[in-house]
């Protein structure tokens, strides 16, 4: 039966199956810098095999999914490595600082060293040189358990039984075998762009980036995050909540109200860290600014930091930065040539430095209130200040030094928020955070701004440019990382997640994200949310917050 393929700018038709790999010339230069590709907006592996009628679009690393698929490709190349090299050593992946993959040594008397970085560098060097194929296979869920109890592979038995398919898709590479719950590139060949480095006590690896047009962006240490990922990651050992197996594990045993009242029981106790902090230094904290990307909990916390502080004796006021918005002319147009309310040059700075300067001081101010159904600032509340009431304000800016020049330094108590956690799925595979937060926004849009889930997939990448514009150069500078990730959360959230994404039809450009979510929430064992608290962070995405119409 004849079948005809849109592809590459031409279109030609065919009689027999022919695979996406076989579609692209052999003298084409870019051949293997397609990574996978889209049939009629459904990805696939270059390895498959096409039949019907369809249009084909081959992605980079410069595209999304494309750059998903590559990174977890270069894991598997890497994880082969190591084990070609160190046999019996385990690893366990991690996202870590500057966009990089971060790689764990298990053995706690084993730190990483120049001789085995070389010893590694060069063994997947030689891989990729080598252009193994990594083939599928398709085993059942017994044959894997089988494969796994053979290799030592705990951490994968650990997931297994919360797989609800039957069958698992490993791949095999010249004797060497793994599951990365994602697609890969053909052959190891394909990864050639990476770069190795010394991160004591492991290492990182580099790879290219969709958001820098595909290439490797420049390392950018950061203490601060990565300190905050630590941390995280030794609670999450110490209470048995790193990876997914051992949180479904912490359900069935401890029970939802014990395992949410742990979970709650931390930001209590960082809420308490950051209200002593600030108690300490209150005669000089005028300004307390909160900030972090989108779908942090942001709001929420702003309203429990002011609750913590009042138990204090100590009286904050909240201040919107949104009220100091340009009118609608004056906004500043992107390089989509859209009026670009995501830059700070969009917020009238030099009249909210005034306004802050002024309360600061112990006038009465009349602040403006930014009014959207008319596109301008009208008069709002007037307030004065006494000795113990700091001003919070929270927003993407709220850390730049551009937005409070003329507050000093030692008068700002900076604040960032965003959930960081190293939860794997098993030792090679590790949750994405980004992903997280995407998660957290699709389901708060749909339940209070009744937005579609494609529609808040569609927005996600300008987003997330904004972020790394405005928002991830500014968290080095603050005086507290305020981690907002609760381990019970994608438990709780796959009942309101799912349905969303499971209506997004393969026909739909946004299939494949939906498809890498679905991915992920599906082993998750399910949760009541009924014993979350009504001031959690988590409210702010589910509903029910007691701080609903503050």
């Amino acid at each position: 039966m004849k079948f005809t393929v849109n592809y590459l700018g031409k279109s030609a038709t065919f009689e027999k199956k022919v695979s996406l790999e076989d579609l692209i010339p052999e003298n084409d230069p870019n051949k293997k810098e397609y990574i996978c590709a889209k049939v009629n907006h459904r990805l696939r592996e270059l390895t498959y095999e096409i039949y019907y009628d369809c249009d084909v679009e081959f992605l980079t690393v410069a595209d999304h999914e494309g750059m998903k698929i590559y990174e977890a490709s270069l894991r598997y190349v890497v994880a082969m490595a190591f084990h070609e090299c160190y046999p019996t050593l385990k690893i366990r992946f991690a996202y870590n600082v500057s966009r990089c993959v971060s790689i764990h040594l298990l053995d706690p008397h084993t730190v990483s060293t120049t001789a085995m970085l070389i010893k590694i560098n060069h063994e997947i060097e030689k891989i990729v040189k080598a252009d193994y194929k990594l083939k599928r296979m398709v085993v059942s869920n017994e044959e894997a358990a089988d494969i796994y109890k053979k290799k030592g592979y705990q951490d994968k038995l650990d997931i297994l039984s919360y797989r609800p398919e039957k069958t698992v898709h490993l791949y095999e590479c010249n004797g060497f075998l793994d599951y990365m719950y994602s697609h890969l590139v053909p052959s190891t060949g394909y990864v050639k762009q990476y770069k190795l480095r010394l991160y004591t006590p492991g290492f990182l690896i580099q790879y290219p980036r969709s958001e820098c047009g595909g290439k490797i962006p420049e390392f950018e240490d950061a203490p601060t995050f990565g300190r905050t990922l630590k941390e995280s990651h030794d609670w999450a050992k110490v209470v048995g909540v790193d990876t997914v197996a051992r949180i479904n594990e912490e359900i069935k045993t401890a029970g939802p109200v014990e395992f949410i009242n742990v979970c709650e029981d931390r930001h209590n106790r960082m809420l308490a860290e950051l209200g002593q902090l600030i108690e300490d230094d209150i005669s000089n904290v005028k300004l307390i600014c909160v900030a972090g990307p989108s779908s942090s909990g942001k709001t929420t916390f702003a309203n429990r930091l002011r609750i913590e502080l009042l138990s204090r004796g100590i009286r904050p006021i909240r201040i919107s930065i949104d009220d100091y918005y340009k009118t609608k002319e004056e906004i500043p147009l992107g390089e989509d040539g859209k009026q670009d309310y995501e830059t700070i040059d969009a917020l009238d700075i030099e009249y909210f430095n005034q306004n802050m300067l002024d309360l600061i001081n112990g006038e009465e101010t009349e602040l403006p209130k930014f009014d959207f159904t008319v596109g301008h600032r009208v008069p709002g509340r007037k307030l004065k200040l006494g000795p113990e009431e700091p001003i919070i304000i929270e927003g993407i800016h709220a850390l730049n030094d551009k937005l409070t020049t003329s507050i000093p330094k030692n008068q700002k108590f900076k604040i960032f928020i965003s959930p960081q956690a190293q939860i794997n799925l098993d030792d090679h595979n590790p949750l994405s955070l980004t992903d997280l937060r995407l998660l957290r926004r699709l389901v708060r849009d749909s339940k209070f701004r009744s937005s579609p889930a494609e529609e808040t997939l569609e927005m996600w990448p300008k987003v997330r440019a904004g972020e790394f514009k405005w928002i991830y150069s500014t968290q080095e500078g603050c005086d507290y990382v305020f981690n907002s990730f609760l381990p019970y959360e994608l438990p709780v959230m796959k009942k309101y997640a799912m349905p969303l994404l499971s209506a997004i039809g393969v026909e739909s450009p946004y299939y494949p994200d939906a498809e890498r979510l679905l991915r992920m929430l599906k082993f998750f064992t399910d949760m009541p949310d009924v014993w979350v608290p009504s001031n959690s962070l988590m409210r702010e995405f589910i509903g029910g917050s007691c701080y609903a119409d503050v």
